[in-house]
């Protein structure tokens, strides 16, 4: 039976906000914690959604909002944390301890399914703290007792935002792009196939105990991501493969860099490891999934020149 009530921990964020869109479509009532109301009033006014300002991480919270919950699905993940062994605090809250939580309230509460959204290449021997940490919360799911899906997409692109965002800027500034884990090869999957995979499971007796990789029909090395950016924005450069000192170099100027972290030392870790699935792989429960070339022109249309122009003589109404 599909579920009547859905908690959403993470759920205005990227992945999340198109999964409780699919699940209001269906007249599912979804329920929405974020520490900041702000931060989800884009979901405000779709039917059926309701957002909660409560901090998921309180134990009495989080039982709170399980109460006539029928299932849970927990998109919270970081890319960031300081770092330790095996793994990082915020790693260990955000990854760890939360998705422990989570199952443990669950099954207090009788909640009848749990999702897990995980990352391609989790693994308890993984390279990066943060795949470390993503393992051992897909590890507190399984022992929690409440019948589980867990899912590990590649990189997620669609609805106009994408990875390759990062890259456009970049290569507007240098002629010349240095690039760290130029070889790691990825398979980016679309947001609305990983919505459409995860709202499925919810109604699926197949999907209990079942772990799936989420990919997209193709493989790209991080090297042709870029080169499809630049050629994508009018900006193609050289790409130079950096060796792994340099590349520990880029991560580490990255990461002290002053805003938002770009790029960490662990991530570089991470990139050790290809994100893509195993030859063959298809989405589950027979969907086809969308290729990246096919919304790359709406993820970087504010990166074009003549997009750009437009834009500026819409603004000046001319």
């Amino acid at each position: 039976m599909f579920p009547s009530t859905v908690l959403l921990t993470g759920g205005a964020g990227f992945v999340g906000s198109h999964v409780a869109s699919l699940l209001a479509g269906r007249n599912v009532r979804v329920i929405v914690p974020t520490r900041r109301r702000d931060r989800a009033k884009h979901l405000i006014l779709l039917p059926m959604v309701e957002v909660v300002e409560a901090d998921v991480h309180d134990p009495a919270t989080l039982a709170r909002l399980m109460t006539g919950v029928d299932a849970v699905i927990n998109f919270v993940g970081i890319l960031h944390s300081s770092g330790g062994s095996p793994w990082g605090r915020d790693f260990e809250r955000a990854h760890v301890a939360l998705p422990g939580a989570i199952a443990a309230a669950a099954k207090v509460a009788g909640v009848a399914r749990l999702i897990q959204i995980s990352a391609l290449g989790a693994a308890a021997d993984a390279p990066s703290e943060y795949l470390r940490s993503k393992a051992a919360g897909e590890a507190a799911i399984r022992a929690g007792g409440v019948p589980w899906t867990i899912f590990r997409p590649s990189l997620v692109f669609g609805d106009g935002q994408c990875f390759l965002r990062l890259f456009a800027g970049l290569l507007k500034l240098f002629p010349v792009f240095p690039l760290a884990g130029a070889g790691t090869r990825y398979q980016p999957v679309d947001v609305r196939d990983v919505a459409r995979c995860v709202v499925h499971a919810l109604g699926e007796d197949e999907a209990i105990g079942r772990t799936w990789a989420l990919c997209g029909p193709r493989v790209y090395t991080m090297r042709e991501l870029v080169r499809m950016t630049g050629r994508a924005i009018g900006a193609e450069r050289c790409v130079i493969g950096l060796p792994g000192a340099l590349a520990s170099l880029q991560a580490l100027a990255l990461e002290l860099a002053p805003g938002p972290t770009l790029m960490s030392r662990d991530n570089l870790r991470s990139m050790q490891v290809d994100s893509v699935c195993n030859d063959g792989c298809t989405l589950p429960f027979g969907f086809q999934p969308n290729a990246l070339e096919n919304a790359i022109d709406a993820c970087l249309a504010d990166f074009k020149p003549t997009d750009r122009f437009e834009s500026a003589r819409s603004r000046a109404h001319r």
